[in-house]
């Protein structure tokens, strides 16, 4: 089993949000890859279902709020068993430039408290699908940065990657990542 997780901030205020790009990334894979809803007392958030290439993919967004949504992600895993290194966690990342994308295995949550909240429910070591959202220059201006609407430009650039995201999962899943890599870019 494989669990595909995008973290954000639940509710339409946010849905636009630099913050909420890992919910759009996990909406554009089950929109595209038409994958099918669950629904569940256990569940606490929005969970879908596929199968690509065999394997069984779950593909969860937390009703929780960012910065408390380890607990929900973790009953997830432990709901379907999923092991830690078949994790992947899609979210934002203030240290790449817009519309970069850079996976990571492991490491520390670099500030990033949706990070923090699953670090301290299932430890450190799934994998990070870092999307930039670029750093606004000032430490001052992060939370209002992350909390602001995507440009409309910016919008574009995301919709193309997160479709080349969605069209090339099968390579993120076998973890082929320099070819995932070189697919998702936009060229």
């Amino acid at each position: 089993m494989i669990a595909l997780i995008g973290l954000g901030n639940p509710g339409d205020k946010y849905s636009l949000n630099r913050h909420n790009i890992g919910f759009m990334a996990i909406d554009k894979i089950c929109e595209n890859l038409n994958a099918e809803s669950i629904s569940g007392s256990k569940i606490n958030g929005n969970c879908f279902k596929l199968q690509l290439h065999g394997k069984k993919i779950i593909l969860f967004k937390s009703h929780e709020f960012m910065n408390e949504c380890g607990l929900s992600i973790s009953k997830i895993i432990k709901f379907y068993k999923v092991k830690i290194e078949n994790l992947f966690v899609f979210h934002d990342d203030l240290d790449l430039k817009l519309g970069k994308v850079r996976i990571k295995e492991g490491g520390n949550p670099a500030g990033h408290n949706g990070l923090k909240s699953i670090d301290s429910c299932i430890g450190k070591n799934y994998n990070r699908i870092r999307m930039g959202i670029e750093h606004p220059g000032n430490k001052e201006l992060v939370i209002k940065h992350v909390l602001s609407n995507f440009k409309k430009n910016e919008l574009t650039i995301f919709d193309q990657i997160n479709d080349n995201i969605s069209n090339n999962i099968d390579l993120l899943i076998k973890r082929e990542y320099s070819t995932f890599m070189n697919k998702i870019k936009i060229q």
